[in-house]
């Protein structure tokens, strides 16, 4: 009597299905995956905001009175001035804040010395230059489109400026 043996293996038909199956699966998971992503640039976002505006009440604590900055956005002078990149505005050297070369997802200073969010926008940032811990400005609203007209009772506000009014954050809330 002869034995005869099976073979187990996939058809085609069996393998073009499981991998279906994954593709589907994929799909499903990216949304979830990007979403998580998104979270996690606005979180980054928050957390450099709340630094520079933190940097800024050090470097006030130390020397006295708010460094200097040209404009709103936070710019090559201030950095460099909270960073100790220069002594001309830190002449003891502190390093009030560290910042790393921009990288997406990330922020950072970029090229110009800049300092960026996640997706490379900028920050911008109002100083109490008269003392009184009272800053009325027009910030851009997080829902929605256009600005609202408020008063802080703080010495640094700092936000990012996007297009998405998703991704905004503020260092004060």
């Amino acid at each position: 009597m002869k034995k005869t043996t099976h073979h187990h293996a996939f058809t085609l038909i069996e393998l073009l299905v499981v991998i279906s199956i994954i593709a589907i699966l994929a799909s499903l998971a990216f949304p979830a995956v990007n979403g998580a992503l998104d979270s996690a640039k606005k979180a980054q976002a928050k957390n450099n905001a709340v630094q520079i505006a933190t940097a800024v009440a050090a470097y006030e604590t130390e020397y006295g009175k708010l460094p200097t900055n040209s404009g709103t956005t936070v710019g090559s002078t201030l950095m460099a001035a909270l960073t100790a990149a220069s002594t001309v505005n830190n002449s003891r050297s502190i390093v009030f804040m560290e910042a790393q070369a921009w990288k997406k997802g990330k922020g950072g200073t970029n090229a110009a010395g800049d300092y960026q969010d996640p997706w490379g926008g900028t920050y911008q940032i109002l100083l109490d230059t008269d003392y009184d811990n009272r800053m009325t400005n027009d910030f851009p609203k997080l829902s929605g489109s256009g600005t609202e007209n408020l008063t802080l009772m703080k010495k640094v506000a700092v936000w990012n400026t996007n297009s998405n009014t998703k991704f905004l954050v503020r260092s004060w809330e």
